[in-house]
C-alpha cells in the first residue's frame, strides 16, 4: 500500500496535478477553504493530489490573499457560503466564525488518539472539544543555548528563573552577552512569558477577554517586564539590543559572542548561518521571564482543518480528515519536512536533536500558544512597541503596561468597528 501511494503522488507532482483543479473538474466531493500562502504549502499540494489520485474524488478550493483572508471568510460564513472544511490557526479571530454554531466536533473520530498532546490540546476549545485537525509543520520555542560555550565554563543550563538569573550573571561577568535580545522588529518573545500566565489559568484568560481585568490587573505581566527592565541594565542582553534585528540573531550565535536566545528549533534549519559554532553546538532548556518559577516552552503554532457540522457534504469532509490522518499519507506528505511532530505514527519528518533531547523537560514545562492566538486583542507589535518605550527609559513599568492595555482595547475597538 505504502508503494502504490508513494507512486500515485510522485505521478500527481510529476503531471502538475494540484487542488485547484478540482474547479475544473464539473463536480467536487467539497469545497475547502485557506489562505493563499497556506495552500501552496509543498505538504499541503502533496495531499491535495494524493488524496485526489488515490480516491478519484475532486476538492474545490476556495483561496483568498492572506491579508483578506479573515474579513472575506467571516462574509462567506455570514452569508451562509462557508466552505466545507476550513482551515484557521486556532487565535482569538476564530471566534468570528462561532466554533460553536459551524464546526463540527471531532472528539470521537478514529485518528484522535494518533495527535500528540501538544497538537491536540492547540486544537481544543476551553471545553475541551477538538475543533480541527491539525496538518501543519510544528516547532518549540525556547530558550536555545551555546552547550559548548556552557561546557567549557563548567555551567549547567537552568531550570529555575533563580538558576537562570544566576547562570546570565555568570556569563556577563565573564565577557559574553548572555542573551541575544531583538528588539528591533522581532515581537514574538514577550507572549513566551505571557504563555503560562494565561495557559494555566483559563479563568484568568476568560475574564481578560470579557474585559473584566486588565493587564494591570495581573502583577506577572509587571513582573516580566520589570525583569526584562533589570536584564538590561545589569547587560544580560549585551550592548546593542535596541539595534539588534532578525538578520542579526544568527551571527551572534553562530560567532559566540551571544549565548543563549529565545526562539525556536525550525530557525536552525531555515536562517541560521553556521559559523564558529554550528547547530551541533546548542541545546534547549525553558524559556525563563520571570513570570513562572520553572520556565516555559510554546508549542507550535498549527493551522487546523475544521469541518463544517451544517454541511450537505459532511460525510466527505469527515473523510478528507481521515484520509490525511491516515500515517501512510501525513508520511508521506510530510517526508523531508522539518517539523515537531503532530501525530504519534509521524516518522518521516525531520526532528532536532536539540528537541529531542529536551523531550522530558518539554513534556513538563510546555505550554500551548496562548497570548498571541487567545487573547482577544493581543499585538506582537503593540507589545513590543511598548518594551522598546521601556528599555529606552521613556516610560516605567506601570506605564508600559498601562499602554499595553490601552493598546490592546483600541485593537477590540478597531476589530468591531
Amino acid at each position: 500500500m505504502r508503494k502504490f501511494l508513494a507512486l500515485a503522488l510522485a505521478l500527481a507532482i510529476a503531471l502538475g496535478i494540484s487542488s485547484c483543479s478540482a474547479e475544473n473538474g464539473g463536480g467536487y466531493a467539497f469545497t475547502l477553504m485557506g489562505k493563499k500562502s497556506d495552500l501552496v504549502k509543498s505538504y499541503m499540494t502533496a495531499i491535495f493530489g494524493l488524496y485526489e489520485k488515490t480516491t478519484g474524488n475532486k476538492i474545490k478550493i476556495i483561496s483568498y490573499e492572506d491579508s483578506e483572508y479573515e474579513t472575506r471568510a467571516a462574509a462567506d460564513f455570514e452569508s451562509g457560503n462557508a466552505p466545507d472544511v476550513f482551515m484557521h490557526f486556532h487565535n482569538a479571530e476564530i471566534q468570528r466564525f462561532h466554533p460553536e454554531k459551524n464546526f463540527y466536533y471531532l472528539n470521537n473520530e478514529s485518528w484522535v488518539n494518533d495527535l500528540t498532546d501538544s497538537a491536540k490540546a492547540y486544537c481544543q476549545d476551553g471545553d475541551g472539544n477538538l475543533l480541527g485537525l491539525p496538518f501543519w509543520e510544528s516547532s518549540v520555542s525556547g530558550c536555545y543555548y551555546n552547550k559548548t560555550i556552557l561546557d567549557g565554563l563548567g555551567l549547567k543550563p537552568a531550570t529555575t528563573q533563580r538558576e537562570f538569573d544566576t547562570l546570565c550573571q555568570v556569563l556577563a561577568d565573564t565577557g559574553y552577552t548572555p542573551i541575544c535580545w531583538p528588539a528591533d522588529g522581532c515581537t514574538w518573545i514577550l507572549q513566551f512569558g505571557l504563555d503560562p500566565i494565561f495557559a494555566d489559568d483559563p479563568e484568568m484568560l476568560e475574564k481578560i477577554n470579557s474585559n473584566e481585568i486588565s493587564y494591570s490587573d495581573i502583577p506577572e505581566v509587571a513582573d516580566m517586564f520589570g525583569w526584562i527592565a533589570g536584564a538590561a541594565e545589569k547587560g544580560w542582553l549585551g550592548n546593542g539590543y535596541l539595534e539588534t534585528g532578525w538578520d542579526d540573531i544568527s551571527p551572534a550565535m553562530s560567532s559566540g559572542s551571544a549565548v543563549m536566545t529565545f526562539i525556536w528549533d525550525t530557525w536552525f534549519y531555515t536562517d541560521f548561518k553556521p559559523g564558529k559554532y554550528t547547530i551541533d553546538d546548542f541545546a534547549l532548556m525553558p524559556v525563563f521571564l520571570n513570570t513562572v518559577e520553572n520556565g516555559t516552552y510554546e508549542g507550535g503554532n498549527l493551522n487546523m482543518m475544521t469541518v463544517n457540522k451544517n454541511s450537505e457534504r459532511l460525510e466527505e469532509a469527515l473523510g478528507f480528515l481521515e484520509f490525511c490522518a491516515d500515517p501512510e499519507n501525513y508520511n508521506l506528505a510530510f517526508d523531508g519536512i522539518s517539523t515537531v511532530s503532530c501525530f504519534n505514527r509521524q516518522t518521516t519528518n525531520i526532528q532536532s536533536k536539540m528537541v529531542t533531547d529536551a523531550r522530558e523537560s518539554i513534556a513538563e514545562c510546555e505550554r500551548v500558544s496562548t497570548a498571541a492566538s487567545r487573547i482577544i486583542g493581543y499585538s506582537a507589535d503593540d507589545a513590543n512597541a511598548a518594551l522598546v518605550e521601556l528599555l529606552r527609559k521613556k516610560n516605567d513599568v506601570a506605564g508600559c503596561v498601562k499602554q499595553l492595555d490601552e493598546k490592546r482595547l483600541a485593537e477590540i475597538q478597531k476589530e468591531s468597528d
